[in-house]
């Protein structure tokens, strides 16, 4: 009997010791903290990204830090969202491009994840291009001019709007206007387009920027945008000319100011068309000056030699003024007319010096105000858009009217 107390005794003991803390306790071992994961939208290898999808890094359990994005060695401009976990390119991808991506994440514990991805872009662009821009670059205009993008092609109405929120439009004085889309139709040189108008004239003597980011654009099903478009550009003095029918007087003012003035000779009227319009009455209303001719060759619109009314002529110092061909020009006719009658085709006939004075000294884009006559100005005959209403002209826009940002130097 004592030998099985004693065993029991032992096993008690045993269990006691065994329950109990000191030397022998078992201590649960700690996990540690799992690094950031961080995805980047295209995958490393994808030989056909979608460039009008741009370039997305994403970071889980973490925020990202260093994110570069090159194509050929340069940046890809991007940015970040407030909380720092996804960073986004700023404008689509080019055709063919062959992007890298670096980017880094941190968690709250300090660890960190770098991951990478080299892709190509697909090369399937679209056959509507941008065909120019106007003005030129480096070129000196009027406080009146428009901007315009131009075309190859009809543009389709889905991608009319991604392109107006494609582009950048920056000058030395914040400007407020709005774009619109022209056809061929309505288009002065019957390119389909695309024209930005100030809501009131540029302020002058500053610079312009644009830069539209047509690269990767989706135009079409599956084809993108060819490349990006610059213009930089000036906005000279302010030059308006005010032309009276009735007075038969022209007024120069630079800045404000009287700079210059002559007698003129506005069209004489008496050739009304099928359309009901008096083709050699001037156009009333605000045009703007385009291009200029140092020697025009003027043919009457509509008949052939014999008819009433043929003409066929040189004119020098021919400055443009919308595109029913009406300019102001050197006279060739009688003298007698210049001050006292409207003797003309349609044009604004000047003394010799004075129309090759203003042939040098105006810029293209300079308002030139018609008043006295019976035949309006269409708004898309030239570049009569000053004709339309901001209201009306900017509610035909994809995107509401925008003000110009500060321009970088």
């Amino acid at each position: 009997m004592r030998g099985k107390k004693a065993l029991a005794m032992a096993l008690v003991l045993g269990l006691a010791t065994a329950c109990g803390g000191g030397d022998g306790e078992v201590t649960a071992k700690k996990t540690e903290p799992a690094p950031p994961a961080v995805t980047i939208a295209p995958a490393d290898g994808n030989a056909r990204a979608r460039p009008d999808q741009g370039v997305v890094v994403k970071a889980s359990g973490g925020t990202l830090g260093a994110v570069a994005v090159t194509l050929k060695g340069k940046p890809v401009p991007g940015a970040l969202t407030s909380d720092k976990t996804t960073w986004r390119s700023s404008w689509t991808l080019q055709p063919g491009g062959s992007y890298r991506v670096q980017a880094t994440a941190t968690s709250p514990e300090g660890k960190t994840t770098t991951a990478t991805s080299a892709f190509r872009t697909s090369t399937a662009v679209a056959a509507t291009r941008i065909n120019n821009v106007v003005p030129s670059a480096g070129e000196t205009v009027g406080t009146g001019m428009p901007i315009f993008i131009q075309f190859t092609k009809d543009v389709p109405e889905q991608a009319k709007p991604l392109i107006e929120k494609s582009i950048e439009l920056s000058s030395t004085k914040p400007t407020v206007g709005s774009w619109r889309w022209l056809d061929k139709g309505h288009s002065f040189n019957g390119l389909p387009s695309l024209v930005f108008r100030p809501k009131k004239p540029w302020e002058p003597n500053q610079e312009v920027s644009l830069k539209v980011h047509y690269a990767g654009l989706r135009i079409g099903d599956d084809v993108f945008g060819a490349k990006d478009v610059s213009r930089r550009f000036k906005i000279g003095d302010s030059h308006v000319v005010t032309i009276n029918a009735k007075t038969h007087k022209l007024v120069v003012k630079k800045n404000g100011e009287t700079v210059r003035s002559w007698g003129v000779s506005l069209g004489s009227g008496g050739d009304v068309w099928s359309d009901g319009v008096d083709h050699l009455l001037t156009t009333s209303g605000l045009h703007l000056t385009m291009d200029r001719s140092r020697m025009e060759r003027m043919v009457s619109p509509g008949k052939k030699k014999g008819d009433p009314g043929y003409y066929d002529e040189q004119v020098p110092w021919a400055t443009r003024i919308s595109n029913s061909g009406e300019y102001i020009h050197q006279n060739t006719s009688d003298p007698s007319c210049l001050g006292n009658r409207n003797c003309s085709h349609g044009c604004v006939r000047s003394p010799a010096d004075d129309a090759k004075w203003f042939y040098h000294w105006s810029y293209r884009g300079d308002i030139v105000n018609i008043t006295g006559t019976a035949r309006k100005l269409d708004w898309w005959n030239g570049w009569g858009y000053w004709e339309v209403p901001f209201a009306k002209w900017s509610n035909t826009s994809d995107t509401e009217p925008v003000t110009t940002t500060p321009l970088k130097s």
